[in-house]
């Protein structure tokens, strides 16, 4: 009997590890409304998550569980992406028109989704309808374990940047002048955390994060601190080597986390972000305010770099961001503890972006092709083998000299394939590219103001 009794409890001590064991659950209820403020100084339409704008930031470390329930109370559709979480064999929770059916109005979904091995600075944002350009983003942090070390000092605070263009125009507008076949006009400011002035208090000699994501809509920005440096540490869940910068290109869609030590004389300056390769610079101003400080922010405000068109200057500066390949990140062994330089890509596509005119309205294409969305998810399509929703022959490997035509298109790959992509930028715009769900690893950039 005694040794039955033993083994009851071994079992149960077992069982209660094991419970103790799993990744914790963090449980959110979020609702989606119109709201009235004046982000620019006059009173517009905007979408508010928890009456809130930009929406509540999501804080979660490495591993964490997100049971999000979302509930629709706008008059139209509406999906939210997690930018940068991985959705590892979890792709229906994505967020995207692909994997996502939207929410329809008055209606709720509950998003079930893990930041499983990751750490870093994202966003999450609307993606469909322009929604992002009325608001419904926000922060989406994701912090390290304690058992895991980072290649850097605590910092002594952590402050998030969500800087982006806007528009005074309501979002519905602006999706009737591009499906009109028009381009959208330039934006009428920059906000940071949906404001056009914040105040980030911090004390002399301390150390802090800063975490800096574009959030806008088009436009690329440059970020800078008034006699302040920037050290560089993270980029989207890897940590870098540790340069020091005067400012830093961030460009849509991007986040980064730098280290700001406040070692000046105590007074208040200048947080910047200005437009980059625009006619009409736009800037915006914050505060970094010293606790003991008595003073205002005095003097020009910093300048950005030289050339508001060189996109040689950017893209120089985007080459020297490297991973720091003795830091780990989310997990104890090094971020460069593999051998990808021996692996031989499977196969290489090289996708061009392009503006043609289709049936004489302006469209955005890549091949030639200008996608346009099913109504049924590409994922549920694929999984049921629903024939007719997409095709897999329309877009191409490589560009093509062909005029622009619409299509649903799907390129095809194989389960661990390694894809080697090339990137090819025929416009004269500075384009982004959103690799939605996958590791990679940046291996080359060229110019053409090189060739």
């Amino acid at each position: 009997m005694r040794r039955t009794g033993l083994l009851h409890l071994l079992c149960l001590v077992i069982a209660l590890v094991s419970v103790q064991a799993e990744d914790a659950y963090k449980y959110y209820t979020w609702t989606v409304t119109y709201g009235t403020i004046s982000p620019l100084g006059s009173p517009q339409q905007v979408i508010l998550i928890n009456g809130q704008f930009p929406g509540p930031r999501l804080d979660l470390v490495t591993n964490e569980n997100v049971i999000l329930n979302l509930i629709n109370k706008l008059d139209e559709p509406f999906l939210l992406t997690w930018n940068g979480i991985k959705q590892r064999k979890n792709s229906w929770q994505d967020g995207v028109l692909g994997t996502n059916c939207p929410i329809p109005p008055n209606s709720n979904y509950t998003y079930k989704f893990q930041a499983k091995d990751q750490i870093g600075t994202y966003t999450y944002f609307p993606s469909t309808q322009l929604h992002k350009a009325a608001g419904g983003f926000g922060a989406l942090n994701v912090y390290h374990r304690s058992v895991i070390p980072i290649p850097y000092p605590n910092p002594d605070g952590d402050f998030t940047l969500l800087v982006g263009d806007w528009y005074k125009t309501n979002h519905k507008t602006l999706r009737q002048t591009l499906e009109s076949g028009k381009p959208l006009a330039f934006p009428d400011g920059l906000l940071i955390n949906g404001q056009a002035h914040s105040t980030f208090t911090g004390n002399p000699g301390k150390t802090y994060m800063f975490r800096i994501s574009n959030v806008g809509f088009s436009t690329s920005i440059n970020f800078r601190i008034q006699g302040h440096t920037l050290k560089l540490v993270e980029v989207e869940g890897s940590h870098t080597v540790q340069n020091l910068y005067d400012s830093l290109d961030v460009h849509v869609g991007q986040s980064v986390a730098v280290l700001v030590t406040l070692n000046q004389p105590p007074k208040d300056y200048y947080i910047v972000a200005s437009t980059r390769f625009t006619e009409t610079p736009l800037t915006t101003t914050a505060v970094l305010h010293y606790a003991n400080s008595f003073s205002s922010a005095l003097g020009p405000v910093p300048a950005p770099p030289v050339d508001k068109y060189d996109f040689d200057w950017s893209m120089k500066q985007a080459r020297t961001y490297r991973w720091n390949l003795t830091a780990n990140a989310a997990r104890p062994n090094p971020q460069g503890s593999f051998h990808y330089g021996k692996i031989t890509p499977t196969k290489v596509i090289k996708l061009a972006n392009s503006a043609p005119l289709i049936n004489g309205k302006l469209r955005y294409a890549v091949n030639s092709v200008s996608y346009v969305n099913p109504d049924t998810p590409l994922k549920l399509a694929d999984y049921f083998n629903i024939p007719g929703i997409f095709s897999v022959n329309l877009l191409q490997n490589s560009p093509s000299n062909g005029p622009g035509y619409i299509g649903t298109s799907v390129l095809q790959t194989s389960l661990h394939d390694f894809i080697e992509v090339i990137f090819q930028n025929n416009e004269n715009t500075m384009q982004s590219w959103h690799l939605d769900g996958y590791d990679f690893w940046v291996i080359g950039y060229v110019s053409f103001l090189e060739l």
